[in-house]
């Protein structure tokens, strides 16, 4: 058991390498404990992650596209972005807490995570990945919806990010423009599904850090269509109605549990 375990273990010291090897001078990061080191590797990807996908992105909408996919008076301030921006950096080394504390758990064996696709086999491993999906959804629907159930957990936490609440608020940076303990609470389930089902250690890892690109993605105010994803279509109507649209990654969530408000549904209304 400990030999595959330092399979985990050699897995994120390569990443700390490549990360804080091409950032950093060894002398810098080398003493410092490996868990230390997870985290600072995730903090600065995450960094670089927000700033690129999020500049990239809100140069090909407002710029590049400029009133293609979101009319002029819809495009959100700069003000607005760096307010959202600064709420992000805020929150940035709290939310690195989350993906060091998960890789330090597998690392010592206490989840099911698994390091290598050959030990279980493909067909495993895509049945697992989409329980493991399927629990993240489930989790987070719910935990987002008791965010705004709870009074306290909404006025104390999940209101931070509900001042984005009109069509030229959001933006691509509002994405992770949360309260640290609220952005913690809602990537929970990532690791709480660790617990239930086997999972491979690095397409956990991959599917926390996509939650950046993702959730950028769903505060574009562009709806894709795209049956049957949560896109940002779905989700703008979430900040103005705060009632609708919970989930994640699918509708599905929403429809099981009567919440889900159609965009195109409320397009044809105002028709």
């Amino acid at each position: 058991m400990e030999d595959y375990l330092k399979l985990f273990v050699e897995e994120t010291s390569f990443y700390n390498r490549l990360v804080l090897g091409t950032f950093l001078p060894e002398s810098w990061w080398g003493p410092l404990p490996h868990m230390l080191q997870g985290w600072l590797r995730n903090y600065i990807g995450g960094v670089l992650l927000y700033f690129i996908s999020g500049f990239l992105w809100c140069f090909y909408i407002y710029h590049l596209k400029r009133n293609v996919y979101i009319p002029k008076d819809a495009i959100p301030s700069k003000e607005a972005m760096l307010l959202q921006i600064s709420v992000a950096m805020k929150a940035m080394p709290w939310y690195c807490a989350l993906p060091s504390l998960s890789e330090y758990m597998i690392e010592n064996g206490w989840t099911k995570c698994f390091a290598r696709i050959s030990d279980v086999g493909w067909p495993t491993y895509i049945i697992n990945a989409a329980i493991y999906l399927v629990i993240v959804e489930f989790g987070i629907y719910w935990m987002h919806k008791l965010l705004h159930d709870i009074k306290p957990l909404y006025k104390y936490l999940h209101a931070t990010h509900h001042i984005y609440n009109k069509q030229n608020t959001l933006s691509p940076f509002a994405g992770l423009a949360f309260h640290p303990l609220d952005g913690i609470l809602q990537a929970v389930p990532h690791v709480v599904a660790l617990f239930l089902v086997p999972m491979h250690f690095t397409t956990h890892i991959a599917l926390i850090f996509m939650e950046a690109l993702w959730t950028a993605n769903i505060h574009d105010c562009i709806h894709g269509k795209v049956w049957p994803v949560m896109g940002a279509g779905y989700h703008t109507i979430h900040h103005t109605t705060y009632r609708h649209n919970y989930g994640h990654y699918t509708i599905w969530m929403d429809w099981m549990f009567g919440t889900l408000r159609d965009p195109v549904e409320e397009d044809a209304k105002k028709m």
